[in-house]
């Protein structure tokens, strides 16, 4: 991932430097298993921690070798034993390329996952926050972008809090799953290395016994994680596209955060665009673009290929560095959101009060009018204020038909604003958990 969209934390796990001090960690880790069960000498083992355990590895040095080995997992063992010397032999004993590989991503993905845990946490701090400081701040709803019903704009952020709340149990979910390790040895049959190593290298660096790989973890965990991310990066996109709808000028309820010096056009002085998240939208569709390889992965031949190393090898970083920055940015964007509560109002009210129309109806049918009957005087009263040709609650009281089921108090007391919003608490305790 190019660095405009990227955060050090995240960049840091995908980094040369840490993979290889990851292989070194499980490779020792290993072999102080190995030490234990007498296969290997524990000064041996004792020797590769203390020569290598606070090297920094030459990825250079590495890569120079691989250009000869063509194998990277070889290149690094090789420049291990630079270091260490003759114990280095007893490293790697009974154990495959993947095993190592495996494990390592186990690690780096669960390392990430944490990280978008921490950004979904703060995301919804956030949401919470703008939520409950527009709890009762009315709006127009809209269904199909046409006026609706009334809504409260806190309503609309809880409706988001709930969503990523959603997302966070998912990502816990798919960071228990993906947190594998396999040290099973060539086609996973553990005939070369004893299953206690597995167990000793799982519980170092705090993953799972992978129960049954065969010479790789099955894929299907990388699956379900990369799916995941596509779902957390889908709701980001429907609560950046919810944004950028409100900023339009024709509705300009609200705003992304306009800094002092900031250019909205090279040709426009006037222009305050929502770049911000119009960039979390485009974010969003690559991670989502990263899902069909990772499916595409679960199908490997036999016990082992790798046709799944190569697209793994960027989507991995690609995904969580992208995922990462995108909510770091959608972060940002609600806790700086410009809300313009007149705005609403006038909004709200631009329709002469076409936004009780179903409450005009429903008093009707309760008056003994027939439903389709109702409909058919609320609609005709309705249309013309459409047009421009009147207000609603105006129309409704010339309405001869109308006036016959409701008096003028009864259709002035169903235009009242605060109807709509007398369940809002119960919908912040359900989805807040507080009265």
């Amino acid at each position: 991932m190019i660095p405009r969209y990227a955060r050090p934390a995240m960049v840091a796990i995908w980094e040369p430097k840490s993979r290889f001090r990851l292989w070194f960690e499980i490779e020792a880790h290993a072999c102080d298993a190995l030490a234990e069960i007498g296969t290997i000498p524990k000064e041996a083992a004792r020797a590769i921690w203390e020569k290598a355990g606070a090297v920094e590895f030459d990825v250079a040095r590495i890569d120079e070798i691989e250009t000869v080995t063509k194998h990277d997992v070889i290149a690094f063992l090789t420049h291990l034993a630079e270091i260490v010397g003759p114990e280095a032999r007893f490293a790697h004993q009974g154990m495959t390329s993947s095993d190592v590989l495996d494990t390592c991503l186990a690690v780096q993905l669960s390392r990430a996952a944490d990280i978008l845990l921490a950004d979904l946490d703060a995301l919804l701090a956030a949401l919470k926050r703008r939520a409950f400081e527009h709890k009762l701040t009315p709006m127009i709803g809209r269904s199909h972008g046409i006026h609706a019903e009334p809504v409260t704009f806190g309503l609309k952020l809880a409706q988001a809090y709930a969503e990523f709340s959603r997302a966070r149990e998912r990502l816990v979910n798919a960071r228990e799953e993906i947190a594998t390790c396999a040290i099973s040895g060539a086609v996973g049959t553990f005939a070369n290395i004893d299953p206690r190593v597995e167990a000793h290298v799982a519980s170092k660096l705090g993953l799972a016994v992978e129960p049954a790989s065969t010479q790789v973890i099955p894929r299907d965990r990388h699956a379900m994680f990369f799916a995941t991310l596509a779902v957390i990066a889908s709701s980001m996109e429907r609560l950046a596209t919810e944004i950028r709808h409100l900023q339009r000028s024709e509705v300009y309820e609200a705003e992304e955060y306009f800094s002092e010096g900031q250019k909205g056009s090279s040709a426009m002085p006037h222009k305050r665009n929502p770049v911000l998240t119009e960039n979390v939208t485009g974010l969003a569709r690559l991670v989502r673009g990263m899902v069909l390889p990772a499916l595409e992965n679960v199908v490997l031949w036999h016990e082992r290929d790798i046709s799944h190393s190569s697209v793994e090898r960027m989507i991995a970083p690609d995904a969580t560095i992208t995922l990462d920055f995108a909510l770091h940015r959608l972060t940002n964007v609600i806790e700086k959101l410009i809300v313009y509560p007149a705005n609403m109002q006038k909004n709200l009210d631009r329709l002469g009060g076409l936004v009780h129309s179903q409450r005009v109806l429903l008093a009707l049918t309760q008056k003994g009018v027939s439903r389709e009957d109702a409909y058919a005087l609320v609609q005709r009263n309705a249309m013309p204020v459409w047009r421009g040709e009147g207000d609603f609650l105006a129309l409704l009281k010339k309405d001869a038909d109308v006036r016959k089921a409701l008096d003028a108090a009864e259709l002035e007391a169903l235009f009242d604003l605060g109807y709509h919003l007398k369940n809002i608490d119960v919908i912040f305790a359900r989805v807040f958990g507080e009265a």
